[in-house]
């Protein structure tokens, strides 16, 4: 019998090759830091059993019509919407994330974000390798305090409640905002539930951790940035198109909100003629969130777990379509 025959859109770490080697035949695309071609993606599929892909691959719904024979598309990453879901499920494909496993990394990263935005770490860092420190400055590079600064999280997820647990050590007063009410988790945090407007209005920090869908698309813009404090700092860790850039980059600028810390991007890799990458009160890792070696690994073993069981029979572990079985 034939092993099942899978595309791999960027190279994955040993430990998640070992699980598919002798297990498919595969080819892959070996460049670390490009991303895959389209034209590659659509010629490499037409006969594969599974694919496994990154964050970085448009799987649309012609990538899915292509895959003709495919029976999972294996993300590496806990979000899916760079994936045609409702396609794939009417054509019987199963679609896997990595869920869980990034949650505490991710969180950390926020943190990260949050403390080096708030403490102007990237601006010290700069000045001192560009030789510009001269003497000890009273009031140089200040920043704002985070210990009992009010913390509001958009999106009491799994990655928003590890945030809120992380507040507790600042002694911050948390508020949330979310689709449904978590009133265990209330209780737990000291947690307070607030509406958006009143959330962004009281907030000395703004943790948005929601997911991407066509109700959060620029969820936050000209309207909810003009509620903010001036003092206060948004971070996004969550998906980039949640928040207007254009309508960031101007807030920052007027001095609506004093700074931001972006993990994510409306369009990644962030074109070099973007806006907010002129501004010094802006903090601009490269999608960073999950990116410890522990978690990216196993998050890659998972999509390959993921994979192999789909294309071997089975309902994949992370599934988040298992309705697309009714359609095989």
């Amino acid at each position: 019998m034939s092993k099942p025959r899978i595309y791999i859109t960027r190279p994955l770490p040993a430990a998640a090759m070992r699980i598919l080697e002798g297990q498919v035949e595969y080819h892959m695309w070996d460049r670390e830091n490009e991303a895959v071609r389209r034209e590659t993606l659509l010629r490499e599929i037409v006969d594969v059993d599974g694919i496994i892909c990154l964050i970085t691959e448009k799987m649309d719904a012609e990538v899915i019509e292509r895959a003709h024979r495919c029976r999972v598309i294996a993300q590496v990453a806990v979000g899916y919407d760079n994936i045609d879901v409702a396609a794939a499920t009417r054509r019987g494909i199963y679609v896997t994330n990595t869920p869980g496993v990034l949650t505490e990394t991710t969180a950390d990263m926020g943190w990260a974000i949050l403390m080096a935005t708030a403490r102007r770490v990237v601006e010290g860092d700069k000045f001192t390798r560009s030789g510009r420190w001269k003497t000890w400055e009273l009031m140089g590079f200040t920043g704002q305090d985070v210990w009992g600064a009010t913390l509001g999280i958009i999106g009491l997820g799994r990655i928003g409640t590890a945030i809120a647990r992380r507040a507790k050590g600042f002694a911050m007063p948390i508020l949330y905002h979310n689709r449904n009410r978590a009133e265990a988790l209330e209780a737990e945090l000291g947690a307070r539930y607030a509406s958006l407007d009143d959330l962004l209005r009281q907030s000395d920090f703004v943790m948005i951790s929601v997911a991407l869908t066509p109700d959060t698309r620029h969820f936050i813009g000209e309207r909810e940035l003009g509620l903010m404090k001036p003092s206060a700092i948004l971070v996004n860790i969550a998906r980039g198109p949640i928040v207007d850039q254009r309508a960031l980059y101007r807030a920052l600028v007027d001095r609506k909100i004093w700074a931001a810390g972006l993990d994510v991007f409306e369009v990644e890799p962030v074109p070099m003629d973007e806006p907010l990458l002129r501004l010094d009160n802006v903090v601009v890792p490269p999608h960073l969130g999950s990116g410890s070696i522990a978690t990216r690994t196993k998050m890659a073993t998972m999509a390959a777990e993921n994979c192999l069981a789909a294309t071997t029979g089975k309902i994949p572990p992370n599934v988040v379509n298992p309705e697309a079985k009714e359609h095989r």
